[in-house]
C-alpha cells in the first residue's frame, strides 16, 4: 500500500474516532462515525485479495446501514424533543433504533454474521484496528446514552452474544474467525453491564483491547494464521509463544491474570443489582469460550505436533521481538494485583 495512502487513512481514522469521541451533537457523532467507516475500507482492501475486496464491501454495506438508522434514530429524537444532544435521548423508538445501530456495528447478536468474515478477510494488523480502535466511538454512544437504553433488550442481546460466540468459536481453525467470535462474546460482558454501571464497561473495553493487540501483534511476528502453522510456530520464537499462551489464557478470564477483573466487578456488579440469575448465565456460558482458548494456547506452546502438517518446522527468528508486544504483554498478565487502585480510578 501506498505510504501516503496510509498516512491519510491512519490519520483519518485518529480524526473520526476523536471527533465521535468527544461531541455532544449527534450530527458530528455521525460524521466522526462516517469517516471511520471510510478510513479502514482502504486497510481492509489493502491486499487486493478477491476475498479482501469481499470484506471491504461488507463491512461498507453493513456500517452504511447503521450509520442510516444512527441518523434516523436521532432525527426522530430531534422532531420529538426538540433536543440535538446525545444525552437527551428520550423517544423510545430512537432509543430502540439506537441500540439496533449500535448493535450492528459492533458486531453484537444478532446483526453479528459480518464480523467474522470481514475479520478472516482482513491483515492481522487491520483485525486488530477492527476489534478495537473501531468499536470505541459505538461504545462511547452507548455510554453517553446508557440511561435511556431498554435493559430488558441489552441484557437478552448480551447473553445472545456470550452465548453464539462462544459456541460458533468451538468449531473454528482460521484463528481471525476465533478472535472474532471471541470479541462478539466480549461485547456480550460489556453489553450486559452497561446500564448499571457504564464506566465498567469502558474498563472492560480498555483491558479486553490490551490483551487481544497483545495476542494480535504476537500473531503478527510470528505470521500465525491459523491452527496447524501455529503447531509449528514454537520453534521460531519459544519464549514469545510461551507468553502468548499467557495472554490467551487472561483473555478467557482466568485467574490470577488481568482478563480475570472485568468479568469478576461484572458478576460483582450483576449481583449487587439482585441480578443473581443472569450472573450465573453469563458466567456458566463463558466456559464455552474457556474452552477454544484453552486450545488456542494448548497449540501455541506444544512442541511436536500430533499429526502430520505441511510446513516445515522453521528455525529461530533473526530478530528480537517488538518492545510494544513485551510491554502489552505484562501488562495483559500482570495488572490483577493492581486492581484495588484501578477499582478507585473507576
Amino acid at each position: 500500500m501506498n505510504p501516503h495512502a496510509k498516512l491519510v487513512s491512519s490519520m483519518s481514522l485518529l480524526l473520526g474516532t476523536t471527533i465521535t469521541i468527544s461531541s455532544n451533537h449527534w450530527m458530528m457523532a455521525w460524521t466522526g462515525l462516517e469517516i471511520n467507516t471510510l478510513a479502514i475500507i482502504p486497510l481492509i482492501s489493502k491486499s487486493h485479495h478477491p476475498r479482501a475486496i469481499e470484506a471491504a464491501i461488507k463491512y461498507f454495506l453493513v456500517q452504511a446501514a447503521a450509520s442510516a438508522l444512527v441518523l434516523f434514530s436521532s432525527m426522530t429524537n430531534a422532531w420529538s424533543t426538540g433536543q440535538w444532544d446525545i444525552t437527551h435521548l428520550h423517544h423510545p423508538a430512537s432509543s430502540l433504533l439506537l441500540t439496533t445501530a449500535i448493535a450492528m456495528k459492533l458486531g453484537l447478536v444478532p446483526f453479528h454474521f459480518w464480523f467474522p468474515e470481514v475479520l478472516q478477510g482482513s491483515s492481522l494488523t487491520t483485525a486488530l484496528l477492527l476489534s478495537t480502535m473501531m468499536k470505541f466511538p459505538p461504545i462511547t454512544i452507548l455510554f453517553l446514552t446508557s440511561h435511556s437504553l431498554n435493559p430488558t433488550l441489552m441484557t437478552s442481546m448480551a447473553l445472545a452474544s456470550a452465548m453464539l460466540g462462544g459456541w460458533m468459536g468451538l468449531n473454528q481453525t482460521q484463528i481471525r474467525k476465533i478472535l472474532a467470535f471471541s470479541s462478539i462474546s466480549h461485547l456480550g460482558w460489556m453489553a450486559i453491564i452497561i446500564i448499571y454501571s457504564p464506566k465498567l464497561t469502558l474498563l472492560t473495553f480498555y483491558l479486553y483491547s490490551m490483551m487481544t493487540a497483545t495476542v494480535l501483534l504476537t500473531l503478527n511476528t510470528t505470521k500465525t494464521l491459523n491452527l496447524s502453522t501455529m503447531m509449528t510456530s514454537w520453534t521460531k520464537a519459544p519464549v514469545l509463544n510461551a507468553t502468548l499462551m499467557l495472554a490467551l489464557l487472561s483473555l478467557a478470564g482466568l485467574p490470577p491474570l488481568t482478563g480475570f477483573l472485568p468479568k469478576w466487578l461484572i458478576i460483582q456488579e450483576l449481583t449487587k443489582q439482585d441480578m443473581t440469575s443472569t450472573a450465573t448465565i453469563i458466567a456458566m456460558l463463558s466456559l464455552l469460550g474457556l474452552f477454544f482458548y484453552l486450545r488456542l494456547a494448548y497449540y501455541s506452546t506444544i512442541t511436536l505436533p500430533p499429526n502430520s502438517t505441511n510446513h516445515m518446522k522453521q528455525w529461530h527468528m533473526n530478530k528480537p521481538a517488538n518492545t510494544s508486544i513485551a510491554i502489552l504483554t505484562s501488562m495483559s498478565i500482570l495488572l490483577l494485583p493492581l486492581s484495588p487502585m484501578i477499582m478507585t480510578a473507576i
